[in-house]
């Protein structure tokens, strides 16, 4: 099997590169009350060196990953090849930043309705991912599913997740009554932890093919990781050239200069207006292929960068807080608050320049001055044209926005894309000068649910939970 998504490679690489610009970022286009000035940027300019060489000594394992993972790349494709023809469904068992990327990849690169039709997913099997542990949805899944034809990707570095491996337990053993203990093997992949947790220990004692994420990885930035590259793989998606935008990007990332590094421009941007009460970070794809880009980002955003204390240890309860919007969709149901409420948004629109498939109006009902204005144009050109248009009216009303732009939506383009949004979430830790990749909030809520479910050395949990003080029933309504 031949992997879909193959680009052009006569295409040069700067005709494959999504752009920044921030002009809607600034005063000159906002107006003095409104904008930030060049000047705040040009001061940061010796913060920024000195970050950026701490980035570098640092070495965070997702900047790694364009160039390290060509042996994974190549087994990867192995066992799809292998394995083409056995299964007709896929399914992710991950939550968080070992679901959201997967979704991400899936409505990103394949047909919009892809489990629906056969005949685009040239023999590829269908993708689910619940990313939940709501009892009916998964329960349906399990119904609606031949599990003689699927095949389940376990993601836990841990294996101590209780979502993720809740969602195992109910899954092998109905797998196990449907096909037998022997051939259990056949139907499980486990992605984790090389050396350590539950999941290998399980994967070894099963016999199940495992997959490694590396150590100096974290959920939120692991999509380019086999945690995001198997599932990709397995429907079709060309993961080399996925990696080869992440590389690309990463050449122009790891430039000092603030004025020409996408990643810092942004991300100091972003800082400084959050320093002046703008808060709130919407991203806003004009493409319905984006969509759960926005969602992946609003994770990626949230859990790195809300953060009670600094590293000194200081209180000081940062975080910006990440919105998902949809063009056109939340014109209508958003961008009313964005234009005339609150100054405290920045807008970042994700344009796409050439549209995969593209539908032109007819020329209908001509007599009617409100609706043959349509005719002749694209459903593309109104698409762009309401982003542009939207873009314009919130400028005007000072609101600040920034727009990245696509060539195209390819695995290219869309490694590019993750990679300038870890890279730029990064530079932003360091600079409000926090911990960008610890979760110690997710952690305490973890840790109460293993308590009262009764995991083995959390009873403290459990006792403390017991001993929350009764609710006023006359609050309960």
């Amino acid at each position: 099997m031949t992997a879909k998504n193959n680009f052009d490679n006569d295409k040069t690489a700067a005709s494959r590169r999504i752009t920044l610009d921030v002009n809607n970022m600034f005063a000159a286009r906002l107006g003095g009350e409104y904008g930030i000035k060049k000047s705040q940027v040009a001061d940061l300019k010796a913060r920024t060196r000195e970050l950026h060489y701490r980035i570098q000594e640092q070495k965070p394992g997702f900047t790694r990953l364009p160039f390290r993972q060509e042996k994974v790349i190549t087994r990867i494709r192995e066992m799809v090849e292998e394995r083409a023809g056995d299964y007709d469904n896929f399914v992710v068992l991950g939550i968080g930043g070992s679901a959201l990327g997967n979704i991400a990849l899936q409505t990103a690169l394949n047909d919009p309705y892809y489990n629906l039709n056969t005949g685009v997913r040239e023999g590829y099997p269908r993708l689910f991912v619940p990313d939940n542990v709501d009892p009916e949805r998964f329960a349906a899944l399990l119904d609606f599913l031949d599990l003689e034809r699927t095949v389940f990707n376990v993601i836990s570095k841990s294996g101590s997740t209780a979502e993720t491996m809740s969602l195992y337990l109910l899954a092998r053993e109905a797998v196990a009554e449907e096909v037998g203990q022997g051939r259990v093997a056949e139907h499980f992949i486990a992605t984790t932890s090389k050396d350590s947790g539950y999941l290998i220990e399980i994967a070894e004692r099963e016999g199940y093919p495992c997959f490694s994420i590396p150590e100096d990885v974290g959920g939120r930035f692991s999509v380019l990781t086999p945690v995001g590259l198997v599932s990709a793989a397995f429907t079709g998606i060309n993961i080399s050239e996925l990696l080869a935008g992440a590389a690309d990007m990463a050449e122009r990332c790891w430039e000092e200069n603030i004025w020409q590094n996408p990643a810092y421009l942004h991300g100091a941007l972003q800082y400084l207006a959050y320093q002046e009460g703008k808060r709130m970070s919407v991203m806003m794809p004009y493409s319905h292929a984006l969509k759960d880009l926005a969602d992946w980002y609003r994770q990626l955003w949230a859990e790195s960068l809300g953060k009670e204390v600094n590293r000194k240890g200081e209180r000081v309860n940062v975080g910006p807080t990440p919105i998902k919007a949809l063009g056109a969709t939340d014109q209508h149901s958003q961008v009313q608050l964005y234009m005339e409420g609150p100054f405290d948004k920045i807008i970042t629109f994700i344009e796409v320049e050439n549209h995969r498939r593209n539908l032109e109006m007819p020329k209908l009902y001509q007599d009617l001055d409100g609706l043959n204005y349509l005719g002749g144009h694209s459903l593309a050109r109104l698409l762009n044209t309401e982003k542009q248009a939207t873009e314009r009216a919130l400028t005007k009303r000072g609101r600040a926005n920034a727009t990245i732009k696509l060539p195209e939506v390819t695995a290219f383009t869309l490694g590019q894309l993750f990679y300038l949004l870890e890279m730029e979430t990064a530079f932003v830790g360091e600079l409000f000068n926090i911990n960008t990749y610890n979760q110690p909030g997710v952690e305490l809520g973890k840790n109460y649910t293993y308590g009262i479910l009764g995991r083995e050395g959390y009873q403290e949990k459990k006792e403390e939970f017991e001993n929350w003080s009764e609710p006023d029933p006359d609050l309960i309504l």
